[in-house]
């Protein structure tokens, strides 16, 4: 009897080196083994495209077949995402994911759930009274579509790789719509990704109060390179080897900020820009992300109101130069992202980067959502 049990295990040792030599194991999956413990790490074949949709965000990540996007950029953008889709082969989406109700995000997703076969629109619990809300809902019913509000922890599966809420937008942020952004971590093997959205500091600040471990290989800069996302606590937590920024050439808010870009080059953090060049694809293995261009080496910082500024290490941008939005009617001074901006009218919306201190004096007072 103990001779048949020690052939037994000669012979199972003998067909698990086979396999490893004959490479007969699956690509996808890894055999760990840590003191006592045997851990199999299932990976899958994942690409992401970051869309190049101008001022806004579109990802669509596709593991072993199965797609999902996150976000459609804005308005005029929803067709620009569809072709795109669609010359990949994209027929289906598993998941659509509307971070937040802004229309840069969310604006061209009504030509998404139009146009595909979507399984889950994943959204978050909150309204908003706007033209982009408005096309979503509309063609989510057309299409019969019931949006799911997810809720933080819960974790969907795409492919061989799942992701986890670590966000769902409940927390009670009053009319700042950026922090109700939907945010999640992608776990695809050993890959790890983060995507928040435009969520702000204290958002940002609400996930490390979960306990939830957020430490990821790569992050989706918070908010288009904002400097009111992007908190130091929150990127060490993470500690990312890669970033991506999405945002327009020149556009009209100086993103990416100095601030977000120098946190990154002060952590020595490879930084790629839609804004730079254009719609970026990375590879993960499970074991490793690749991309298909190298990082970017500018370090370049948005442009406001045509000013051209060369930031060096450890500069940050002059007060002088940031921009606001004043409220001509209710005389209320507003960083650019503040959600009160899309509601003002266009006749009482003007823009300048005079200091607050001037503005004061012309009888102007700081909004006290965005706190400029």
């Amino acid at each position: 009897m103990i001779m048949k049990h020690v052939r037994l295990i000669t012979i199972s040792i003998i067909i698990f080196i086979m396999f490893i030599i004959t490479g007969c194991m699956p690509e996808s999956n890894q055999v760990l083994v840590t003191g006592e413990q045997i851990e199999t790490v299932h990976a899958g074949n994942m690409e992401l495209h970051f869309l190049d949709v101008g001022q806004g965000d579109a990802t669509l990540i596709v593991c072993d077949g199965e797609s999902m996007l996150i976000d459609a950029g804005d308005e005029d953008k929803g067709t620009l995402v569809q072709n795109y889709l669609q010359k990949k082969g994209i027929r289906v989406l598993k998941y659509v994911i509307g971070t937040h109700p802004h229309a840069d995000h969310i604006g061209g997703m009504d030509v998404i759930l139009t146009k595909f076969d979507v399984e889950q629109l994943l959204i978050p619990n909150v309204k908003a009274d706007t033209k982009a809300y408005d096309n979503l809902i509309q063609a989510a019913n057309y299409k019969r579509i019931n949006p799911r509000y997810p809720e933080l922890g819960e974790t969907y599966s795409l492919g061989s790789a799942t992701f986890t809420i670590l966000s769902s937008g409940k927390n009670d942020y009053g009319d700042n719509l950026n922090n109700c952004s939907l945010s999640i971590l992608l776990t695809n093997g050993n890959d790890k990704m983060i995507f928040t959205g435009d969520a702000e500091e204290e958002a940002e600040l609400s996930i490390l109060d979960t306990g939830i471990l957020i430490s990821a290989d790569f992050y989706h800069i918070g908010q288009h390179g904002s400097k009111t996302s992007s908190n130091q606590r929150f990127l060490d937590a993470i500690n990312p080897t890669y970033a991506l920024i999405s945002c327009g050439s020149d556009n009209k808010y100086g993103h990416p900020h100095a601030d977000t870009m120098n946190k990154l080059r002060q952590m020595g953090v490879k930084v790629y820009r839609t804004d730079e060049d254009g719609t970026i694809i990375a590879t993960s293995s499970g074991y490793g992300i690749t991309w298909d261009i190298p990082a970017s080496n500018s370090w370049q910082v948005g442009n406001v109101q045509g000013i051209s500024i060369e930031q060096e290490e450890d500069e940050t941008l002059p007060i002088e130069h940031m921009m606001y939005v004043l409220n001509k009617n209710s005389f209320k001074i507003h960083l650019p992202e503040c959600p009160s901006v899309e509601k003002i009218a266009d006749q009482n919306r003007e823009y300048s980067n005079k200091s607050i201190e001037e503005f004061i004096a012309e009888n102007y007072n700081p909004c006290k959502v965005c706190n400029p």
